[in-house]
């Protein structure tokens, strides 16, 4: 006697299409293709206005000049252009900030992804992760106000005065450090940028390292390597390409940075060699003078964003053809 129901034997006609499965795979190929060129659109669109708008000034000012100079004098016109156009010191103050920060937050995020992975205790190994990320939640214009406020006046600036007071007089490097320290300039933007594209390059560099085959850990183990030689031989060096990736992912979040840097590099329509010299950025640039800008002058600003687009597809294809060169320099090693 039987206590259930007896099993049917497994007949392959019943994974056979239903009615709304035929047309489920194709309006979802449509849907997500649609979704791709969307954003291929909006991206043609962004770029197409913004260089139309921008058009008439490099055409005004030349190409060549309104990237290589710095004398920037707004005009007032509403239907001809009257000023002096050159974003160089907008430009270097970009570059420059967002150097300072690559240069800070990168061997820093390294630190935390080994400590979070490899040297951290594994019932703290999530929480640590989940508090470095919450950084990434904090508004910048909160990081803004807290670096002028809190973190210049106590460590900042007293840091700076003392790099300018050793390093300022060397005759090599002196420049670079020479003073005086003001209270907002291109070191302080830079350090407070660092903090902010922290997460980003950290996240990334956690997840890659995470991705290391066990078997190649246990086997440097085997022979006798230490946890500073299994992290620098075989963790670093297989997740060179993806740490390289996002370095050049936080950079580009630096270039882009609006507020905190606005409120922190200085204001002045100026640059300097020192790091402790109060410039601009592009992206500052164009949010402090914006709400206030004649319509010549809007154009103009328009133009320094197309030059800080130029910027960030440039440093993003230089990122995709050095990860994608790393990659197979290492793939050809490991054969």
């Amino acid at each position: 006697m039987s206590l259930g129901t007896e099993q049917r034997p497994f007949d392959p006609t019943d994974l056979r299409a239903t009615g709304s499965a035929r047309w489920a795979d194709p309006l979802f190929r449509t849907i997500s293709f649609a979704a791709g060129i969307s954003v291929l659109l909006v991206l043609g669109l962004m770029i197409g206005s913004t260089t139309l708008d921008a058009l008439p000034v490099f055409q005004y000012q030349g190409l060549v000049s309104f990237f290589t100079t710095s004398e920037w004098n707004a005009g007032s016109s509403r239907n001809e252009l009257t000023g002096t156009y050159g974003a160089f010191a907008f430009i270097y103050g970009t570059l420059i900030s967002s150097l300072i920060a690559i240069m800070i937050a990168l061997p820093l995020s390294i630190a935390v992804s080994l400590y979070i992975n490899r040297i951290a205790p594994k019932r703290f190994r999530t929480t640590l992760a989940y508090t470095v990320e919450l950084l990434a939640a904090v508004p910048s214009v909160v990081y803004g106000l807290w670096g002028l406020l809190s973190f210049t006046p106590a460590v900042l600036l007293p840091v700076s005065r003392f790099l300018s007071g050793y390093l300022g007089d060397v005759p090599v490097i002196g420049r670079i450090f020479e003073g005086p320290v003001p209270n907002t300039n291109y070191f302080i933007a830079g350090n407070v940028l660092a903090i902010m594209i922290l997460p980003i390059i950290t996240a990334i560099a956690r997840e890659v390292m995470a991705q290391t085959p066990a078997d190649q850990i246990d086997a440097a183990y085997g022979m006798g390597a230490t946890d500073w030689e299994v992290m620098r031989k075989v963790i670093l060096r297989r997740s060179f390409p993806g740490i390289v990736g996002a370095s050049m992912l936080g950079l580009g979040r630096a270039l882009g940075e609006t507020i905190a840097v606005a409120m922190l590099i200085g204001g002045q329509q100026r640059w300097g060699i020192s790091i402790f010299f109060a410039g601009q950025s592009m992206a500052g640039h164009i949010a402090s003078t914006f709400q206030d800008a004649a319509p010549e002058t809007v154009n103009a600003l328009i133009a320094v964003g197309v030059g800080l687009f130029v910027i960030t597809v440039i440093v993003n294809m230089l990122a995709r053809v050095l990860v994608w060169r790393i990659g197979r320099v290492a793939g050809d090693a490991a054969l």
